[in-house]
């Protein structure tokens, strides 16, 4: 990924909180086929992503144990104009750009077929988002009648991506005066874009 220093994300946190935020990942990998891409939710477990396909999906099939895998997680983004900078009243001298968080995981992944194991990562994977979601009164694997569960997990392959390499760009405007960074963060605040306009206040640009 194309990263200028300035756009470099070196904050574990916000990296974190951006794996967390956004966990529908593009899962890249190279088949006999070539690239492929899967949109996967996944969920970081120390150092491993972990996650699982339908048994119908042959990626299972097309990309072996231990190879190597790209996930990509998609933050917030957005259009920046340049009537947004208070600058360009004085200068001209602004063009469009794109602000945008991205995080790229380089791994190699493994398959895990057991029941054991896929009962493990789907339990993680629902208690994460059930609680986020609907706190104490979420929905458990337990609500649902044994047999049609087990019928569930009979179809699906779980997966675990264990995390060589993070790549990961903030580009909000550092590159910006102080001035424009704040106004550009207003801009987002107004627009229901708050999400990039926290992330840029977190770098000085309110």
């Amino acid at each position: 990924m194309y990263t200028p220093a300035h756009f470099a994300e070196s904050d574990p946190d916000e990296i974190e909180r951006l794996i967390s935020a956004h966990p529908l990942a593009a899962v890249v990998a190279l088949t006999p086929d070539g690239l492929c891409a899967n949109h996967l939710p996944l969920l970081r477990a120390g150092s491993k992503l972990i996650g699982h396909v339908a048994l119908a999906n042959v990626i299972h099939e097309d990309v072996a144990d231990g190879a190597p895998v790209l996930a990509i997680f998609q933050g917030g983004d957005a259009y920046v104009s340049p009537n947004w900078y208070p600058s360009k009243a004085e200068t001209h001298r602004a063009v469009p750009t794109w602000n945008y968080q991205v995080i790229h995981v380089h791994g190699h992944i493994r398959w895990l077929r057991d029941g054991a194991a896929k009962r493990r990562i789907v339990s993680l994977l629902t208690s994460r988002h059930e609680k986020a979601l609907n706190g104490e009164g979420g929905w458990k694997m337990g609500d649902a009648p044994a047999d049609y569960l087990e019928d569930m997990i009979s179809k699906i392959v779980a997966l675990e991506i264990s995390i060589g390499r993070i790549e990961a760009k903030s580009k909000l405007n550092q590159n910006h005066p102080e001035a424009n960074r704040r106004a550009v963060a207003e801009e987002f605040a107004a627009r229901g874009k708050e999400e990039l306009a926290g992330a840029m206040r977190r770098r000085g640009g309110d």
